[in-house]
């Protein structure tokens, strides 16, 4: 099993970039995936979450109205289209899955099961 992320890089204030999680080794359409976020010194936090069809998603208030997450079961790929980039917006982004199908949409740590490697996000201002 295994989550790729990639899409991050440097970009201003302002502007915006879309991030990619390509899964294999799993049927992912299955499960509920998410994104999430850890900048420098602090704890990593939620992003965002999108159910098992794309049907559902939901956002931290902080991102809300600037950032969409969605899929492409047939691809077995998760995106972040994120605009309107904001300096503290800058973290390294991680792409999670949750196994256990009794949600339809998660929003914590401890909901999901296993984790990407993180693409590095950097806005400058």
């Amino acid at each position: 099993v295994q989550l790729q992320a990639s899409g991050g890089g440097l970009v201003q204030a302002g502007g915006s970039l879309r991030l990619s999680c390509a899964a294999s080794g799993r049927t992912f359409s299955n499960y509920v995936m998410g994104w999430f976020r850890q900048a420098p010194g602090k704890e990593r936090e939620f992003v965002a979450t999108i159910s098992r069809d794309g049907g559902s998603t939901y956002y931290a208030d902080s991102v809300k109205g600037r950032f969409t997450i969605s899929r492409d079961n047939a691809q077995n790929m998760v995106y972040l289209q994120m605009n309107s980039l904001k300096p503290e917006d800058t973290a390294v982004y991680y792409c999670a899955v949750r196994w256990n199908r009794n949600l339809r949409l998660a929003t914590t740590q401890a909901d999901y099961d296993f984790w990407g490697q993180g693409t590095q996000v950097t806005v400058s201002s």
